[in-house]
């Protein structure tokens, strides 16, 4: 991906995004925009690991709802690697925060949301009739 294309779709993704995640796969239907961004094979390995095999594990898939894109839900789900360092119990993963704590919403998403109150501003508005279960036409 060019520097031109990170920019113009780091508008419309989470802060950071593209530092720990690649797009894999997306799909538009007449009521969401769904993508797929993969977590990069960058394993956070501590200083007393350093020279132990870091062998990856598998994906645990996470799907949260960001702001409406063009009139359609957007669904982004981040596949989260994790890995097994030789010689250790248990999975490295990294800390990265997608979700606003308690909810399937982007943290910035659920803050505007939240600061919203309850009003009928536009946005919010919006968004209560696009958050229908994915079956269920807007």
């Amino acid at each position: 991906m060019t520097t031109l294309e990170k920019q113009t779709l780091g508008i419309f993704f989470p802060k950071g995004t593209f530092e720990w995640f690649d797009i894999t796969k997306s799909n538009v239907d007449d009521n969401n925009i769904r993508i797929t961004l993969q977590e990069k094979n960058i394993p956070p390995v501590a200083t007393e690991d350093h020279g132990r095999k870091v062998e990856a594990k598998g994906f645990n898939d996470i799907t949260i709802t960001d702001f409406p894109i063009r009139g359609k839900r957007a669904l982004l789900t981040f596949r989260r690697r994790y890995w097994q360092v030789e010689g250790r119990g248990g999975y490295l993963k990294r800390d990265i925060k997608l979700n606003f704590p308690g909810t399937q919403l982007e943290q910035e998403f659920a803050i505007f949301l939240k600061e919203d109150g309850g009003r009928q501003s536009g946005l919010a508005n919006f968004y209560r009739q696009v958050s229908s279960p994915p079956g269920e036409r807007i």
